[in-house]
């Protein structure tokens, strides 16, 4: 059974992210705070869930949060920073949207959520000093394999990985060959194939290695 508290804080925040090793559409991130009453003996790690049992769980996630956000940082954006650094701020941005200001941070993976504050990218949210204030003065944790231990973090991710996959069923509907409403944007061999044979689109990331060979992609409007 999943781990309500790492902190002892009451208003502790869980943070994940969804999307990060895909080709195209955006990194998803998504913070919440649950009540300390919270229990559920379903929730997981959205990746040991069925696409099913993920829609069961958002609505009960959603209903019975203190409160939650989640935000998408798009391809130009991640081009420009990084996934990694892409992943991270989404996270931040999503502290920031919360209606109560967390007292603790546990975040999935092994980098704090206070890494690379502020960036001065092109695309996306500009953090204020305030804001990049605010960030660095709450405590936090990283936590490897997060989503498997604690109730907060994997409610965060079951969070991510459904409004992502709802926006990759949206944008499959603009471009139907690359199937992203089956592979969601993940390298398979049968959005690979699709990219060798159509090019690539505004939603792919140019940065990430779509084929072996690049050199012939075309890009669709």
């Amino acid at each position: 059974m999943l781990q309500k508290n790492f902190s002892g804080f009451i208003l502790e925040t869980g943070t994940d992210e969804a999307g990060r090793g895909c080709l195209a559409g955006p990194v998803t991130a998504a913070a919440i705070i649950l009540p300390q009453d919270f229990e559920n003996t379903i929730l997981n790690d959205s990746k040991q869930l069925s696409e099913k049992t993920r829609a069961l769980l958002r609505p009960v996630i959603e209903q019975q949060a203190v409160c939650f956000a989640v935000t998408h940082l798009f391809p130009d954006e991640i081009d420009e920073i990084n996934i990694l650094n892409a992943s991270m701020k989404g996270m931040q941005e999503c502290i920031l949207k919360l209606k109560h200001v967390p007292e603790y941070i546990i975040v999935d993976g092994n980098r704090s959520i206070n890494a690379k504050l502020g960036l001065k990218n092109t695309f996306g949210k500009q953090f204020s000093k305030a804001e990049i204030e605010l960030l660095k003065s709450i405590p936090n944790q990283s936590i490897i394999k997060g989503d498997g231990k604690f109730l907060s973090i994997a409610a965060a991710s079951i969070l991510a990985k459904t409004y992502r996959d709802e926006y990759m069923d949206q944008i499959h509907e603009e471009f139907p060959m690359y199937n992203w409403k089956q592979n969601k944007g993940y390298p398979t061999k049968e959005h690979r194939e699709a990219i060798k044979k159509y090019g690539t689109t505004k939603y792919h990331r140019m940065s990430f290695r779509l084929l072996p060979e690049q050199l012939t992609l075309d890009f669709l409007e």
